[in-house]
């Protein structure tokens, strides 16, 4: 599956720390099979690749629409819709296959959500390989 990462309040926190749990999870992502991407209405977010080292699991950054979310893909240089996203807004869950995850917790070292997002993601492939098969 293709799957797109938000960024703030996704994968980074307000004062630009990375999520616990982030690099394990887009290894297994990976290592599963799928397709992982960064999009943010911040526009193409490549300093926060670089700045994680993030480069062996993202393949590329976009712009994420804000409204109009389908129609406004090609428009942002979006070449595909993605199959999955994870965010912390619940209109782009609503327009796409997706989980919202919730604000980075605090102390941010207990922060589980992203494990918890991967067990999603992992449920929805398995029900998407399930209605392939049938």
């Amino acid at each position: 599956m293709r799957v797109f990462f938000d960024v703030d309040d996704t994968i980074i926190t307000w004062d630009v720390r990375l999520r616990p749990g982030v690099k394990e999870v887009f290894a297994r992502l990976r290592a599963d099979g799928h397709d992982l991407y960064l999009w943010s209405g911040n526009g193409r977010r490549w300093e926060i690749v670089r700045r994680f080292d993030l480069h062996e699991h993202v393949l590329d950054c976009f712009w994420k629409p804000l409204y109009r979310h389908h129609e406004r893909l090609a428009e942002l240089g979006v070449p595909f819709a993605p199959d999955y996203v994870i965010d912390d807004h619940q209109e782009v869950v609503d327009a796409f296959p997706g989980v919202r995850i919730a604000p980075p917790a605090h102390p941010l070292e207990q922060d589980r959500e992203l494990w918890r997002v991967y067990e999603a993601i992992r449920a929805h492939a398995a029900g998407a390989d399930a209605d392939a098969d049938g």
